[in-house]
């Protein structure tokens, strides 16, 4: 029997995730799953404070970074980092998203397509496209920062980016929400207003 290991997972919103407590269950050759349980990190006190202090951001990937790395040993047979592949990873995102809380219409559901349903349903909670991306992004540059290889870096894996643009167009069609990225306005009008008049001859 595994023995009960103290890891960080993730939930959030599609624009912000955060780590929190849950139980996540590792694959196995024998399709069995080995559990670990998974307790929020307990709040340094003042006096233990480190000097530099990190950002949301950082912390954030730093908790990521080692949740993946509980996985992988909690794999059956246990993964090494070298080993781990872009399906390794998918398999990662399948498993977090049970924990997911956001609420993902099936076409059966009389409220798909609607963004704000007027009554509960069956539907199941899924991670929101957002939190996967937002994840993905931090793995993705822990990875290299560890010492990984940005053209062997598994969280860029072509698999990776196909799945979740899959999930942000299914959950946009169930949602009836629109992922869209805002197109940035070009500065042409500013630089035309810093520039100096033409002088008079």
């Amino acid at each position: 029997m595994d023995s009960t290991q103290e890891v960080d997972s993730i939930h959030g919103a599609a624009d912000s995730t955060s780590l929190t407590s849950m139980t996540i269950s590792s694959p196995s050759a024998n399709n069995t799953s080995t559990m670990m349980m998974i307790a929020s990190p307990t709040p340094a006190s003042s006096s233990a404070a480190s000097p530099t202090t990190l950002s949301r951001y950082e912390n954030q990937k730093r908790r990521d970074w080692n949740t993946f790395g509980q996985y992988l040993k909690n794999h059956r047979p246990p993964l090494s980092l070298s080993r781990c592949s872009g399906a390794h990873v998918l398999e990662f995102l399948r498993y977090l998203d049970q924990f997911g809380k956001t609420k993902v219409h099936t076409q059966l559901c009389p409220f798909f397509g609607h963004p704000n349903p007027p009554s509960p349903c069956p539907c199941p909670l899924r991670q929101a496209w957002g939190s996967l991306d937002a994840l993905i992004g931090r793995l993705r540059a822990a990875y290299e920062e560890n010492g990984g290889k940005p053209e062997t870096n598994p969280f860029g894996a072509r698999a990776v980016r196909l799945y979740l643009r899959e999930v942000r167009d299914s959950q946009a069609k169930a949602r009836g929400i629109s992922y869209e990225k805002k197109k940035r306005k070009r500065p042409q009008q500013q630089q035309q207003q810093a520039l100096p008049p033409p002088s008079s001859s």
